[in-house]
């Protein structure tokens, strides 16, 4: 065999596992995208490109699946909704109030789900994983909470920071079943969920301050 048939052989082999290792890629972008939506392009903006923003993405999804995250038995799931109704209920009062007791109660949820209780962008981080669709409501009432502590926020802000953390107070609230007690994953990696029936009329709240 001849040095020229040995290079273009090389020249192949090469092309082809460029290929192979680019329709990779191309997967696991798909992959990512449809797994974590929205939260997908925010990575992508934050990070300035889709390779580190992938990067980030995988080792989040790395992180949360060595994490022991349980639903809460209903007896607990119900104390955290009754608390919920409560707090709602004092809005009219003390919006201000409010605004910090549900940011209390969300990380008291997190907590006992399983969550570690690290920064902000740690918690958004790790909630991204098994609710890519809610996370972003983290992140308007984080928003919302650090412009009311410079004096910045109206009660119409306040009443839009609860309804954001109401919606990730919603969606962390699980639930265990009895017969089914292992949360599954499901093929896009997710944790299934069973949701806890909302004992609380969000309509109301909105209405009082419209």
């Amino acid at each position: 065999m001849d040095e020229n048939t040995i290079l273009i052989g090389i020249l192949i082999l090469a092309v082809v596992l460029v290929g192979a290792w680019m329709l990779m890629r191309s997967r696991q972008s798909k992959h990512l995208e449809k797994r974590f939506g929205p939260e997908y392009h925010h990575a992508v903006e934050e990070h300035g490109s889709r390779t580190k923003a992938e990067a980030d993405l995988l080792a989040r999804q790395r992180r949360v699946e060595k994490m022991h995250l349980v639903p809460l038995p209903r007896e607990q799931a119900a104390r955290f909704a009754e608390e919920w109704r409560m707090l709602q209920a004092r809005f009219v009062d003390n919006p201000k109030g409010v605004l910090m007791d549900a940011d209390r109660l969300v990380s008291d949820l997190m907590r006992q789900r399983g969550y570690p209780m690290g920064d902000f962008d740690s918690r958004a981080a790790d909630i991204s994983v098994d609710h890519p669709a809610v996370v972003h409501h983290y992140r308007a009432a984080r928003d919302v909470a650090l412009r009311d502590h410079r004096g910045e926020a109206d009660t119409e802000a306040l009443r839009q920071a609860v309804v954001h953390y109401r919606a990730l107070f919603s969606e962390l609230l699980e639930v265990e079943d009895r017969h089914d007690e292992i949360p599954q994953r499901t093929d896009s990696g997710i944790l299934k969920r069973k949701p806890a029936t909302a004992t609380t009329n969000d309509k109301h709240l909105m209405e009082k301050h419209r």
